[in-house]
């Protein structure tokens, strides 16, 4: 089975159960997440999924938390956000 890797810039201004905390609390939730990594310091969430999870799916959960998702790639691809 194949993977995805995701990566999106997105502006966090706090950490814990703010901003980075939220993020990490959807992608727990979501199904077919392997792995995350968000990170404050460089305003990036790497994501990790299995091939059934679309960059769309992950990028309509980052963007319910009220976050702003300034980029994004796919497999190292640039996407639109």
């Amino acid at each position: 089975m194949s993977e995805h890797k995701y990566k999106f810039n997105v502006t966090m201004t706090c950490g814990g159960k703010g901003c980075s905390g939220a993020i990490e609390r959807v992608m727990k939730k979501l199904d077919g997440v392997k792995s995350y990594d968000v990170s404050l310091d460089t305003q990036t969430a790497d994501i990790t999924t299995d091939e059934s999870l679309s960059y769309e799916q992950v990028l309509e959960k980052i963007k319910k938390t009220g976050k702003t998702v300034n980029s994004g790639e796919a497999d190292g691809v640039p996407q639109s956000v």
